[in-house]
């Protein structure tokens, strides 16, 4: 087969594979550049395909955006199962080659339904967000690995998102930007938006080339030295339905430590006292024929949140960029407008809408790696997620009245709501998966609860995009560029009055501690100072 793999001997569990793990992230930055570079884009690319009217434009964006998501989610579940079959490393390969070919089809694409076309087979044939979830477990075999491990590919696709946006909207349309450089008779002219694909398409095809010389193949029973029973009888599986409905950002997956940030997090019991023992044992004594119900109210309540919670976020992503280039609001133009109906966008190019997106990446990692594990350790999970909720409708209220400012305070503006949209956002995101965590009735049921919340924000995702572009194009027929933008409001809003019905499971907290400083510790080593710290305290009390 052209994929064996070399004979090699095992690799050593107490070595951190961080040789692989290189390897893997290649392809894993690759795909969040591959597929962010259309954000900046995609609404003056509908328009340059000329389909419908002018205010429907952000609507067919919209479609084409949650496309590879929408396809993504059908076969998500079938790429996890064929890997469990066939292997890790070919199904990756083969996700590779699916966007590959869907970045060339959408830069050669001359109707918006060619380049529909392109999305939707990349999002077919991907499958890889699951599948590299799972290479990163069987890649750490040592538990005192896996913090690390998993918090590399959220940190690599916070990298992908950076570069993505920044190529796609700096060499969108180069004949424009770059006459001299791009004449307007050539290729670049004909196909302008075929510039950014094709930059992207050579770094993934990169990144493919080193996966299929240099990555192992990670199934445990697929290895040079696995029997013939080995392949007839594996164990190994990947997690289906966290691969479904992913775009833009990771699955929800609440069974890991990681959350996406370089943070551990501890679920800890505390305990109860006498009487509520005898109560337990009195509930479970009466029934013990009942089986443990694990979607109970807590949790579905948080997994609505979820989904609450990614829609709004999506649909920021989404309208972002095309109210940034929107026609410039002049009073001129609409005289009797208001503050409360403000009209138009701000009217930036492409390229500078590119490099505003590609900020925001690098904005919001510091709210990742260092405010939000601050944050969590002052105020605790529950308190946090309190602010940060209530506060959340705040982010895009502000946005729409940018177009008031004037022109020397507008970059001032826009990176002050990015940074307040970012810190609601990623606190956020994070906290509502381990509020879930926490709610779960048992650790065994992690998987089905994982599951569920992965299906509802993919699904959210999904819908949120087309929603957003037409009411936008809704809100350009009545001069009231507001309205997405407070839609999206409302629906955090939503997410907000929930909160008084979030039941917390009693006797049991969740604690967010940095990683880095127990990830090498030997646990001898941590309950020693655990048990001098008890004996500090004990010496404390009694002088």
């Amino acid at each position: 087969m052209f994929l064996t793999q070399k004979p090699r001997l095992p690799r050593n569990p107490d070595e951190f594979p961080a040789t692989q793990l290189f390897l893997l992230a290649l392809v894993r930055v690759s795909e969040p550049i591959a597929l962010t570079s259309i954000f900046p884009y995609a609404w003056k690319l509908v328009l340059y395909y000329n389909v419908g009217r002018p205010s429907d434009a952000a609507f067919y964006a919209g479609i084409l955006i949650a496309a590879f998501s929408l396809a993504e989610a059908v076969t998500g579940l079938f790429w996890g199962s064929l890997s469990d079959r066939i292997g890790r490393k070919p199904v990756l390969l083969i996700g590779t080659v699916g966007t590959f070919i869907s970045l060339i089809i959408l830069g050669v694409a001359e109707s918006f339904w060619i380049a529909l076309l392109g999305r939707i087979l990349g999002g077919l044939l991907n499958g890889n967000i699951g599948v590299i979830q799972t290479m990163v477990g069987e890649l750490a075999q040592n538990p005192k690995h896996e913090t690390r491990a998993f918090a590399v590919m959220p940190f690599v696709w916070s990298i992908g998102t950076i570069i993505g946006p920044a190529l796609g909207g700096y060499f969108a349309d180069p004949s424009s930007s770059w006459p001299l450089m791009f004449p307007s008779d050539g290729l670049f002219a004909k196909l302008p938006y075929l510039l950014p694909n094709l930059i992207c398409a050579v770094l993934l095809l990169f990144s493919m080339f080193a996966a299929y010389f240099f990555l192992h193949e990670t199934h445990p029973d697929m290895q040079p030295w696995s029997t013939r029973d080995d392949l007839k009888y594996t164990t190994a599986h990947t997690p289906l339905i966290p691969t479904a409905g992913s775009m833009s950002s990771a699955p929800a997956d609440i069974s890991q430590e990681s959350y996406g940030t370089f943070d551990h997090v501890q679920i800890t019991n505390k305990p109860r006292s006498t009487e509520e023992r005898k109560s337990l044992s009195r509930a479970s004594s009466t029934s013990s024929s009942t089986r443990e119900k694990t979607f109970t109210w807590p949790v579905i309540v948080l997994v609505t949140a979820l989904g609450i919670y990614t829609y709004h976020s999506m649909t920021y992503d989404h309208l972002l960029p095309i109210f940034l280039q929107d026609v410039r609001f002049t009073p001129d133009v609409h005289p009797f407008t208001t503050i409360s109906t403000v009209a138009g966008g701000l009217g930036l190019s492409t390229q500078n809408v590119g490099l505003i997106m590609s900020i925001n990446g690098i904005i919001a990692m510091p709210v990742q790696g260092i405010i939000f594990p601050l944050m969590a350790s002052w105020l605790g999970v529950w308190r946090l997620f309190v602010i940060v909720t209530i506060g959340h409708p705040l982010a895009y209220i502000l946005v729409p009245y940018l177009v008031l400012l004037p022109p020397t305070w507008v970059y001032t503006g826009i990176y002050t709501c990015l940074f307040v949209r970012n810190v609601f956002s990623i606190l956020a995101y994070p906290l509502l998966l381990i509020l879930i965590k926490e709610a779960s009735p048992s650790p065994s049921m992690l998987g089905k609860i994982n599951g569920l919340a992965a299906s509802t924000g993919g699904a959210c995702r999904t819908i949120a995009s087309p929603v957003a572009g037409a009411l936008y194009g809704a809100g350009s027929k009545m001069h009231w560029a507001a309205l997405p933008w407070w839609a999206s409001a409302v629906v955090a809003l939503l997410g907000a009055a929930q909160v008084p019905w979030i039941e917390r499971t009693k006797n049991r907290t969740a604690h967010v501690r940095t990683a880095a400083a127990f990830c090498e510790e030997d646990e001898e080593e941590v309950g020693a100072v655990r048990k001098g710290a008890r004996a500090t305290l004990v010496e404390v009390a009694d002088a």
